[in-house]
């Protein structure tokens, strides 16, 4: 199957009232965990790559590595540029085979924002590429962009509805309380943002950050309109944690196979867990 554009399965997900799960890949084991959860889920899932992986893997690695393995399934994947910062930049990933990108202009002032992304915009939609863009900081870090707590705001509910009509963007990155990385406290979402929000504009809203966010959180923000939800850390952690203890259970191994294999089992389950808690579960 190739790949199928994030606005068809926000559609679906909006229609459904539940949330597509949106998970970063940085290697082939982590591709493959992805899609096999999803596929054992019967679950549409959503592959991101970020620009470190990118950086890391390569570009024609990362989309042959996911075209291969969405062509081993039976449900629908896309394959979303997580965090796109530049106009050439998304249209190397457009080129590349992408289909879908998000341009990140929340660190730009408003209209340059809209500008960047009605921009981006021109271009995608008239070859069937989605487009999810950001209003707000999201605390934290990601690969190398970084937002200090301190810098960080949450989003304005009526600049969301003017950015919307002003871009015609199908989907929505928002910041009320999630953050990227490890959380240093307990996240707490501002749901009354998130039910202003929906009551200005009738898109799917994106939660970045979510790693880390407590289940009935995600769930209450599923409920009020999220429809895609994004998990990095968690796989991170998943993966790591296998490696460290299949080494550590045997010193003396140096078969790649022996050890990556349980991380890959451990990253599958974890998924497993986001796409049941995000009710995307039998949706494909």
């Amino acid at each position: 199957m190739s790949f199928v554009s994030v606005d068809d399965l926000l559609k679906g997900a909006e229609a459904g009232g539940y949330a597509v799960g949106a998970f970063n890949c940085n290697n082939m084991e982590i591709v493959q965990a992805i899609v096999r959860a999803a596929e054992i889920e019967k679950a549409p899932v959503i592959m991101q790559a970020s620009q470190g992986a990118i950086k890391y893997a390569g570009i024609s690695f990362i989309v042959a590595m996911a075209r291969e393995a969405a062509s081993s399934v039976k449900i629908p994947v896309a394959l979303h540029l997580d965090h796109g910062t530049g106009f050439d930049q998304i249209m190397w990933c457009i080129r590349s085979g992408f289909s879908s990108v998000m341009i990140d202009g929340s660190k730009k002032p408003l209209e340059e924002n809209i500008a960047i992304t009605r921009q981006v915009i021109s271009c995608s939609y008239p070859l069937g590429i989605s487009v999810e863009a950001e209003l707000g900081k999201i605390g934290g870090t990601e690969d190398d962009i970084t937002v200090s707590e301190r810098e960080a705001m949450f989003t304005d509910p009526e600049e969301v509805r003017y950015f919307v009509e002003k871009t015609g963007v199908g989907s929505l990155a928002v910041a009320i309380g999630t953050a990227h990385g490890r959380y240093k406290g307990d996240p707490r979402l501002d749901f009354e943002r998130l039910k202003q929000i929906r009551s200005k504009v009738d898109i799917p809203i994106v939660l970045h950050g979510s790693s880390g966010v407590p289940d009935d959180q995600i769930t209450e923000a599923i409920r009020l309109g999220v429809r895609k939800v994004n998990i990095d850390t968690n796989i991170r952690e998943a993966f790591v944690d296998a490696v460290r203890h299949a080494a550590g259970q045997n010193p003396d191994e140096i078969d790649p196979r022996k050890i990556l294999g349980p991380a890959r089992d451990a990253a599958t389950e974890i998924i497993r867990e986001k796409i049941r808690l995000f009710g995307s579960s039998g949706k494909a």
